[in-house]
């Protein structure tokens, strides 16, 4: 009889076991994929006008798309900590790319290796060099280099020769293939620096897209007659503003023949390089060689031709280059993405793993002239976001709500079942990737900018968006009101808060306003406090 209570003891001990293993290995994985500034306009399922992204695409065809994904804050490092921590950044403390990050902060990783999940994470982190809660890691230091990058690791600093994109793919291929346990459920954040600025596309993109021509936007030559100060006073510019060494790939030495040049623009200087020498004198003589015919070809029509250019022409041939290695930099991230998503298909796992697509901003391509990011318009502001998880979320799902960066942590805890802890701000995309809209209530999101005076120029401010409207302050040496109607006025060229049939729509968003600033704990206080901070370093 002892023996007889004894077995099925034990019995139902291990079959608790077993069941208990069933439920970890049932948790999904996630696969966590995030470019660097690549613009929503460049990737074929939001726009077709520039570029073709199959593989990208992919993940909208099978999953779910959102055409209102957001930022809290336009620029690199503030947005990953946003990512991480599922804080706004005046909570999170990372305001901008100079501040420290305080590594004391729980961040989701950290939550998932302590659930059970084998961590890793292969790329550009943008800032620390000891991400918490990663049990493998090889990460950019900083910036990080196009060609024959640097990484910090869990064994110290090493070099690899060959292109970023490529090789942060190999890291995290071998990861998946060699290194993962295969009893555990895994977070994999797979983080590409392109397309981040200075854009160098690989050697084989570079040539290819050398000879693309890309049609032109719509408000390349906006004068911004109808906006405030702040998108006076930008520098960002293509024309004015884009670098032609460190931008448009002229040579040094092809400067120094010309003279002069008009427009000037303020060349690069790192560390006493120029920004072309930079990367240039990174590459091996195999890969000069891959690079010169290009590059010799861009000079040689510079040269022959600048001087005799219109200030249209000039504008023009800026915007090409541009588009030219920045595109070419985002094909490379494509066929990449190919290759993570047919060893998923091919291993068996794609039916267990929730597969994210995004950027930590969006990013101007030649609209409004401009470059670069930071402003709370919609080309800046709104990110690409792409999530999939077969028989969960019903291909080709399309989803309009307001939603943010500010959520991401939340939603792949609830995805896991992994607690969230009270302090986070964000919302589980959850009901909205399920088809539950009804238990999703957000109507508005907050945004605030705060790296001014700095790099580009772009005051500070803050601001409520939703689907129709978007209202921005716009502070510090200014006291400026914009109001854009989203729907009737998609390229935002007219601020109508002056505009007396807007007053109840104005009256109604600034309430809304302070109500967002109460709720996440934002505060005139604040905004003097991290304005006397800044000006202290």
């Amino acid at each position: 009889m002892v023996k007889h209570i004894l077995f099925t003891f034990f019995a139902l001990n291990i079959l608790g076991c077993v069941k208990n293993d069933k439920t970890t290995l049932s948790r999904p994985n996630i696969l966590f994929i995030m470019s660097d500034d690549h613009a929503y306009q460049a990737i074929s399922a939001y726009s077709q006008k520039l570029i073709h992204t199959p593989n990208i695409d992919k993940i909208a065809e099978s999953g779910a798309i959102f055409e209102n994904a957001c930022v809290t804050n336009s620029i690199c490092a503030p947005s990953r900590a946003t990512i991480l921590t599922g804080k706004h950044n005046h909570i999170n403390g990372k305001i901008d790319n100079r501040s420290p990050f305080d590594t004391s902060q729980i961040t989701f990783p950290q939550l998932f290796q302590e659930a059970g999940y084998q961590t890793a994470m292969f790329g550009k982190l943008h800032f620390g060099n000891n991400p918490k809660g990663v049990d493998d890691f090889m990460i950019l230091p900083g910036q990080g280099h196009y060609v024959n990058p640097d990484f910090i690791t869990n064994n110290g600093d090493t070099t690899i020769t060959g292109y970023v994109t490529d090789i942060i793919t190999d890291l995290t291929l071998d990861w998946l293939k060699n290194k993962r346990e295969r009893e555990k459920p895994f977070l994999m954040m797979y983080l590409h620096k392109a397309p981040h600025r200075p854009w160098w596309p690989s050697p084989e993109k570079f040539s290819e897209y050398a000879n693309k021509r890309f049609p032109l936007p719509k408000t390349l030559f906006d004068d911004y007659k109808n906006r405030g100060l702040a998108a006076k006073s930008a520098e960002m510019n293509l024309l004015n503003d884009l670098r032609y060494g460190h931008d448009s790939k002229i040579r040094p030495e092809t400067l120094k023949s010309m003279g002069e040049i008009e427009p000037y623009v303020e060349p690069y200087n790192w560390g006493g390089s120029d920004g072309f020498s930079t990367s240039y004198i990174r590459f091996n003589e195999e890969q000069k060689a891959l690079y010169d015919p290009v590059i010799d070809s861009i000079n040689i029509w510079f040269q022959k031709n600048w001087s005799g250019l219109s200030k249209k022409d000039k504008m023009e041939w800026k915007y090409q280059r541009y588009m030219q290695d920045y595109l070419g930099c985002i094909s490379s991230v494509d066929e990449n993405l190919g290759r993570v998503l047919d060893y998923l298909k091919d291993n068996d796992l794609e039916e267990n793993t929730i597969v994210v697509y995004t950027s930590d901003q969006g990013f101007y391509l030649g609209e409004h002239g401009w470059f670069d990011k930071r402003f709370i318009y919609d080309e800046s502001f709104k990110t690409p976001l792409l999530i999939s998880w077969p028989g969960k979320i019903d291909p080709g799902t399309r989803i309009s709500k307001m939603v943010q960066n500010l959520d991401f942590a939340q939603t792949f805890l609830d995805a896991a079942k992994i607690s969230q802890p009270k302090d986070m701000q964000g919302e589980s995309l959850m009901p909205l990737l399920l088809g539950q809209e009804d238990n999703w209530n957000r109507e508005a999101v907050y945004y605030h900018y705060y790296e001014y005076p700095a790099v580009h120029m772009v005051k500070r401010h803050y601001g409520i968006v939703t689907e129709k409207y978007k209202l921005a302050h716009f502070y510090y040496d200014i006291d400026e009101w914009e109001l854009y109607d989203r729907f009737a006025d998609p390229m935002e060229m007219k601020n109508v808060y002056n505009d007396p049939r807007y007053a109840e729509v104005a009256k109604t968003l600034k309430t809304q306003l302070a109500e967002l600033r109460v709720k996440y704990k934002d505060s005139r206080e604040l905004d003097l406090h991290y304005i006397d901070k800044y000006l202290d370093n």
